[in-house]
């Protein structure tokens, strides 16, 4: 029984050496110094902030894109123990004991560590020879826009990694297809493909185009097996739900619960969530949530209400009203109603608040039991401090002067009767019955006599003048021109109104609400707020000192100053390997010339090289040209402030195409023995050039040592660079 100890147990394994030793430099090559500089570093001030905010718990929105990569900045932060506590403000900032520099800066660095292995495990699934994938990783190694990249709290580390990662695991799961299709290992690359592409895309939405590529190169693999006649359909069939499962619907599940942990760990209130809805705001804890928890749900006559613009942008506003007037003649010479100033208010205020009254009655309280407000009723509005209704007539607006005026209205016994009939529309009603309710639901609010919609116009143009105290103008908006966020209102504070007289009806306006309902959104509506607002939330793009075109890429003729040391000579750039960089542009060049060679001969059946290398070379093509070609071009057509690191992923691409060129080159062009050895010469210089060029930039790649005066000028080799050299 046991017979199996009489002989020792034995465990072998097989151990790349190259890949343990690639793996080892890349480790080296990211992490030596990484507390150097202890200060911020260039973006470091930008993703620090919200590395604070998820230490303190506090709700925030990106533009950039989505929450993954934050949140594996803060994982670095977290496992460091920073409290949060530092104020990120200016690039060169020297950072407190409190701040862990080196736990921060760990994820990006062990990312672009692990990147060099990656590249010559690639190049080995594409069928490529062991020197070409050495040379493949060695030239990622070496490159020194990656590794000044990967060494700070920053994100394109982080994105290179998932994107060659998916780019290996599908590539594996590819080559397991004709023999170990279903197999434990097969499911394994397969799931892992989409696990890294949603990665890839939670970190940028640039990691989208390398997913896109992979989903284009799935779906022209799966085109081919169709053709297939040793696949049964069932089989076939089961092929494409595996790829539907792990390439589209796990990444998407996976995305959404980026966003899941996101939401849960900042469930606090703060400056952010101002620009999201009031009920996602009310979600929050502190801020609008300590104003409006418990609040009546459904509005109804009597109610006491403030009415805050849907659209939240550039500022947000409610409607608001005060004893001024409009003036009897504006600057231009127009006329107005001399009504009461209508406007939107940036800011809280007691002046904000509006009783719904019912207009077949005179009572200004709700009664027992509350009669709701439905879609399609007829309301009017009270502003509640000075009792006037609102109001809209043919009067030209101030300052839009194709739009109503809108005003409280005021009786000077002239022509000009009060038209103070609204239509409360329920935007997001799910039939055309549903009650009014508060912070929930978006309404519209439709004048009875004119169409007219009331709209915050402010909110795209200019604040009135000194007569309005620059608050934000109000107009009537006529529905043929179209529906807008502006246009949309919400219920954010309420309460049920019970005094009839005006003084108590002031104290009461006044005071704070205490009811006792809450509400709550689900996450699937909070996920969809929050996505809408990171993919049309828009900053002011300012231009900046350092920001280029695509154009400027290629060719390296731009470079960013990351950091420069407050005294010394050292500094740290935004800079690539020129002689790796120009020697990508050559093989991308080389690659389209040959293969549009390649393919007219093939036109006339003329086979310069066999099928079997012809597919080879398609096929890396395919992934390392498509690569650089789907994460450069769209650029092209982006409105938004480009910098050099946006074109880090497609010159990593573009990089493991050179060794793809110089294989084939050896392979298929040199033929003779002299040929050949000529060649590998070539190759040898070529290397000694790549590695001359990493050594001459490293002083500013790595921020040391501090160089002089004439050393700096001497790294500027082009003109365009912009080298910080101090005055004497």
């Amino acid at each position: 029984m046991l017979g199996f100890l009489k002989e020792p147990v034995v465990v072998t394994a097989k151990i790349n050496v190259s890949l343990v030793a690639l793996t080892v430099l890349g480790l080296i090559s990211r992490l030596w110094g990484l507390c150097y500089p202890r200060a911020v570093v260039f973006d470091e001030v930008y993703y620090g902030q919200f590395v604070s905010l998820y230490m303190k718990r506090i709700f925030f929105v990106d533009d950039s894109g989505p929450p993954f990569g934050h949140m594996l900045l803060a994982l670095g932060g977290y496992l460091g123990g920073f409290d949060g506590n530092f104020l990120w403000n200016r690039i060169g900032a020297e950072y407190s004991m409190n701040v862990p520099v080196w736990s921060l800066r760990l994820l990006p660095a062990l990312a672009g560590a692990l990147c060099v292995p990656l590249a010559y495990q690639i190049l080995v699934e594409l069928h490529f020879s062991h020197c070409a994938a050495i040379g493949a990783a060695l030239l990622i190694l070496l490159e020194n826009s990656l590794i000044t990249q990967s060494r700070f709290m920053l994100l394109e580390s982080i994105l290179i990694f998932f994107i060659l990662l998916a780019v290996l695991s599908y590539l594996k799961f590819y080559n397991l297809q004709k023999h170990r299709a279903f197999s434990g290992s097969w499911w394994f690359w397969l799931l892992l493909t989409g696990v890294a592409c949603s990665c890839a895309v939670g970190v940028k939405y640039m990691g989208l185009f390398t997913y896109m590529l992979l989903l284009a190169t799935a779906g022209l693999h799966f085109w081919h097996m169709i053709g297939d006649q040793n696949l049964s359909n069932v089989s076939l069939l089961c092929h494409f739900l595996a790829r539907g499962l792990a390439l589209i619907i796990i990444p998407m599940g996976l995305y959404l619960s980026f966003f899941y942990v996101h939401l849960a760990l900042l469930y606090r209130s703060g400056p952010h969530d101002q620009i999201m809805t009031s009920a996602f705001q009310a979600s929050l804890e502190g801020g609008l949530a300590r104003i409006t928890q418990g609040q009546p749900l459904e509005v109804a006559y009597g109610s006491q209400i403030t009415l805050r613009n849907v659209l939240g942008k550039p500022v947000q506003c409610w409607l608001h009203s005060h004893t001024n007037t409009y003036p009897i003649r504006y600057e231009n010479g127009r006329g107005s109603s001399h009504q009461q100033q209508v406007t939107c208010y940036p800011f809280k205020d007691v002046n904000n608040w509006w009783i719904v009254k019912d207009p077949g009655m005179q009572q200004l309280v709700v009664s027992n039991p509350p009669r709701p407000v439905r879609h399609g009723h007829i309301v009017q509005l009270v502003h509640g401090i000075t009792t006037r209704y609102l109001n809209t007539h043919d009067v030209a607006a101030p300052l839009s002067p194709h739009s109503q005026e809108v005003s409280c209205y005021i009786d000077y016994n002239i022509s000009m009767p009060a038209q103070n009939l609204w239509r409360v529309e329920i935007v997001n009603r799910e039939s055309d019955t549903d009650v009014w309710k508060t912070i929930l639901s978006e309404v519209r609010f439709v004048h009875v006599n004119t169409s007219a919609v009331l709209k915050a116009s402010g909110l795209s143009g200019a604040s009135l003048p000194e007569w309005g105290y620059r608050q934000l103008e109000v107009v009537g908006e006529k529905l043929s021109k179209g529906y807008h966020q502006s246009m949309v209102w919400n219920v954010e504070e309420h309460r049920y109104g019970k005094s009839q007289e005006q003084k108590e009806r002031e104290v009461e306006l006044h005071s704070p609400t205490q009811m006792d309902i809450s509400k709550n959104l689900s996450f699937m509506a909070k996920f969809t707020e929050l996505q809408w607002k990171i993919l049309t939330l828009k900053n002011e793009d300012t231009e900046h000192k350092y920001s280029s075109s695509a154009l400027d890429w290629i060719t390296m003729d731009t470079n960013i100053a990351y950091w420069l040391h407050p005294t010394s000579g050292a500094q740290i750039h935004l800079l690539g390997n020129v002689a790796t960089w120009a020697s990508a542009n050559a093989a991308a060049l080389a690659y389209l010339c040959l293969s549009l060679w390649y393919l007219l001969r093939r036109r006339r059946k003329i086979d310069d090289i066999p099928e079997d290398a012809w597919q080879l070379w398609m096929s890396a093509g395919g992934i390392c040209g498509g690569g650089w070609a789907v994460n450069y071009l769209p650029f092209f057509l982006m409105e938004k402030t480009l910098f050099l690191y946006h074109y880090l992923p497609a010159v990593t691409f573009q990089i493991l195409l050179i060794p793809v060129v110089l294989q084939h080159l050896s392979d298929h062009l040199c033929r003779s023995v002299l040929l050949k050895s000529m060649f590998s010469a070539l190759l040898v210089a070529w290397f000694s050039w790549v590695y001359f060029v990493y050594c001459t930039f490293s002083p500013l790649s790595y921020g040391q040592p501090a160089l002089s005066p004439s050393e700096l000028r001497a790294l500027r080799w082009k003109d365009t660079w912009n080298i910080l050299i101090r005055k004497q």
